[in-house]
């Protein structure tokens, strides 16, 4: 059967209930007797709490409840982190503050109302003692002797050390070399601005003992096991349920204490209660991202072969652990090769703890870190050995034949063709042409740079054996008695589109119109069990179960056919729906009647069983790597230091393609996202732990007027790692888009004699490097 659906740029079901304002999120969840809650949180970034006084809060209108640290203790187990590896030491997180805040935000007690503002108002009615400590929010400075140690439990702020050395031995790697090329860089502290802030509504059954939470998550099956585990209730009596969760990025990965909290809360009032983020709430408590320092030693030959890669990251972690801060740094480590041959790499990490928001899995989660500043150290190399930029990554690919290739951090990529993505984005910027343009405007003292990346990432997460819990995906595929099919995914979208892409898949398999199909996920009372969206593992991983649930009804129902046809199986012929003998066209029957036999039972096939429905459990083999390569040229005037990026080419391969709408949504929200970081954002914290960009007028993130018209196009390398060959977009944008403008910017000002500038690009900061040059 020829595809139909497969491969073509459908556009997305989802939509028409999105852009009308007719789907649900978190805070259009409204109960009978629902109360609100609002939480007091702290205004120091260290301090210890000499006493909380709730009691004129207690007696407020409206309010029903008051709770503290104290009252919790015993009854909320703390916040959970999934990371675990030798050496790390792990702070308690409780979810209310007990005895000492350490970041400002942390919540300290909770009100709850019969009405939000009731509830918002009794907050200023607490009483809050605080007895201030030195805070400190640089790492580099929490690492140091004398600096204030925030969990004294802990010993010191590093929570942990690590070393990974691989492929040959560094130290022989380095003397080999011409010369050794190095970089400071930092990759600033980002907050991830979901559209819609983080919200929970629980709800308690006492006489079913059943408890149901509403929440804006990305992970509703791993969330129910933690949230059961956190209030000691039973798992098979608590239902997550995500509607639409309003954009994630990762930060919605998570397990937050404000998740319990409304959970015990509605429990102990028996009353449904909601708790909604509000902005400024959500960029001080929800998670963060990035925040490393590096400091890269690249090994280099003079015509540009890598010898050796060597570089310390020190990782800010925040004041306490969420789900996975101690790995993220790791994750780094993991993807220092990129899409180079690099015989030896040794990565050194330090994950401090300082008084800040935890940071976590932002958007690429570590592969981002890794990409930017091993893109950048290849760009410092060119200009310090005098090469071009493109032919030192091109000297440094491995060849498409070397692929399955292993990488010095144990990595297996599972197919690739560098050369491909790198030489179509270089025709269609006209690289030979740009490069004769710059020369002509640098004559004229104007400043116009190109910039590139390479890069490959990793996606499709799993196998369980590298996840912490669990890298499988599990589908239901049920074919109802009218012919209608619903799929239930474990895989929770949220944004992303697989809404559409599992119809297409299962569209095809079975030759029934898309608008029949209807795919449900998010609720763990509707689907059986499943990881969750993250890490471009949904359409891979979830969408392979999928296809496997279809072709094994398609096989039960051809058992069906061919009872009902009087026919052997062997000799029927499946298409567009209709099962049909070989060469005797008019003896067939439809998928539709199939399904009508299959739950009346009238007359089955003997040894059969009635219904046409399967379930899947995927666990894939390995990850799969889709890589790309982005060009950008950057425009810089002189007068303001405004950067305007006058071209972009992005050229990616994510293997097969389900629907290129969809992946061109990805690409195109990635550069988004990556002109935000390059450019204009960053969480600044002052000396005292104050969040200065706490709010959208001080946190500055694109507009559409940041954004430039963007020439994507594509090639297509399988995956041999599942049956679709998907290997995953959800991060590729943002994880090429970040070094090739930075590298874009630095060659624009290379006449200058800048070599490195670091993020963010601001205005500002680049006119002082102009008005120093003159």
């Amino acid at each position: 059967m020829a595809n139909k659906f497969v491969g073509q740029p459908v556009k997305r079901t989802e939509d028409p209930r999105l852009i009308t304002g007719t789907s649900h999120y978190v805070d259009d969840i409204r109960l009978p007797e629902m109360h609100y809650v609002a939480i007091a949180r702290s205004i120091y970034a260290h301090a210890k709490l000499n006493r909380v006084d709730v009691e004129a809060a207690r007696r407020a209108p409206g309010v029903v409840a008051v709770v503290t640290g104290d009252d919790l203790k015993g009854k909320i187990g703390p916040v959970p982190c999934a990371s675990s590896f030798p050496g790390l030491k792990t702070p308690h997180h409780p979810v209310l503050a007990q005895g000492k805040v350490c970041y400002v935000g942390e919540p300290i007690a909770a009100v709850v109302a019969t009405d939000r503002y009731a509830a918002r108002d009794a907050l200023d009615l607490i009483e809050i003692d605080y007895e201030p400590l030195d805070a400190v929010v640089n790492p580099e400075q929490a690492m140091e002797p004398g600096a204030p140690v925030i969990h004294p439990e802990l010993g010191d702020n590093i929570a942990y050390t690590m070393t990974v050395n691989g492929g040959s031995d560094i130290n022989e790697a380095f003397a080999k070399a011409d010369r050794v090329i190095k970089q400071r860089m930092v990759n600033q502290r980002l907050i991830p601005i979901a559209m819609e802030p983080r919200g929970a509504v629980a709800q308690y059954l006492s006489g079913e003992h059943q408890l149901t939470l509403w929440s804006s998550t990305q992970i509703p099956h791993l969330l129910r096991t933690q949230i059961a585990l956190m209030i000691g209730m039973p798992e098979n009596r608590v239902r997550i349920i995500a509607p639409e969760v309003g954009g994630g990025f990762g930060s919605k990965l998570n397990v937050y204490g404000e998740e319990a909290l409304v959970c015990y809360l509605a429990m102990q009032l028996k009353k449904p209660v909601k708790w909604i983020e509000s902005r400024r709430e959500n960029m001080l408590n929800t998670i963060h991202g990035r925040a490393q320092i590096n400091e890269v030693e690249l090994a280099v030959k003079n015509d540009g072969t890598i010898c050796g890669l060597r570089v310390k990251t020190i990782g800010d972690l925040g004041a306490y652990f969420q789900l996975l801060t101690p790995a993220i740094p790791t994750l780094t480590g993991l993807m220092l090769s990129g899409p180079y041959k690099i015989p030896a790499i040794a990565h050194e990490i330090i994950g401090v703890i300082t008084n800040t928001m935890a940071t976590d899995a932002y958007r690429g989660a570590g592969r981002p870190e890794a990409t930017y500043l091993l893109e950048r150290i290849m760009d410092v190399m060119a200009a310090q050995l005098n090469l071009d930029p493109v032919e030192v990554r091109r000297k440094n690919f491995p060849q498409p034949d070397e692929f399955p290739f292993t990488t010095a951090t144990g990595l297996t990529y599972d197919s690739g063709n560098y050369q491909a993505t790198l030489d179509r984005a270089l025709q269609i910027a006209d690289y030979a042409q740009l490069r004769q343009e710059q020369q002509q405007r640098r004559a004229r003292g104007e400043y116009m740079g190109i910039g590139l990346s390479t890069y490959v990432e990793i996606c499709a997460l799993g196998p369980s054996s590298a996840m912490p819990a669990g890298g499988w995906e599990s589908a239901t595929v049920r074919l109802e008695p009218t012919g209608k099919v619903t799929v239930l995914s474990g895989a929770s979208p949220h944004g992303q589109g697989q809404e559409t892409s599992f119809a297409q898949i299962v569209a095809d398999e079975l030759g029934v119109p898309m608008e029949d199909i209807l795919v449900l996920h998010g609720d763990t009372s509707v689907v059986q069990y499943g990881i969750g969206t993250f890490g471009s593992r949904a359409t891979a991983v979830g969408g392979t179960a999928v296809l496997q649930a279809v072709q094994q009804i398609k096989e039960k129902a051809r058992q069906y056919a061919a009872h009902l046809l009087q026919a052997d199986a062997g000799d029927l012929v499946f298409d567009n729906g209709v099962f049909a003998l070989a060469g005797d066209p008019e003896k067939k029957i439809t998928i539709q009647q199939i399904a009508l036999e299959a739950y009346t039972c009238k007359n089955l096939p003997p040894g059969t069983t009635p219904g046409l429905e399967a379930t899947r459990f995927f666990e894939p083999s390995n990850f799969t790597f889709p890589f790309g390569a982005h060009l950008v040229v950057a425009e810089i005037d002189k007068e303001t230091g405004h950067v305007k990026l006058s071209k972009y080419v992005a050229v990616d391969d994510c293997g097969r393609v389900i629907n290129p709408l969809l992946v061109d949504g990805q690409i195109h929200g990635g550069i988004a996202q990556s002109i935000g970081q390059a450019l204009l954002e960053e969480a600044i914290y002052d000396d005292f732990g104050q969040l200065l960009t706490g709010e959208l007028t001080d946190y500055a993130i694109p507009k559409a007027a940041h954004i430039p018209w963007f020439e994507t196009s594509r090639t297509e390398t399988p995956s041999p790692v599942n049956p679709l060959g998907i290997k995953g977009v959800g991060e590729a944008g943002t994880i090429g888009a970040t070094p090739a403008i930075v590298n874009a910017v630095v060659d624009a000002l290379a006449p200058l004699g800048v070599h490195h500038i670091d993020m963010p690009l601001k205005p500002e900061k680049i006119w002082r490097l102009l008005r120093a040059s003159h």
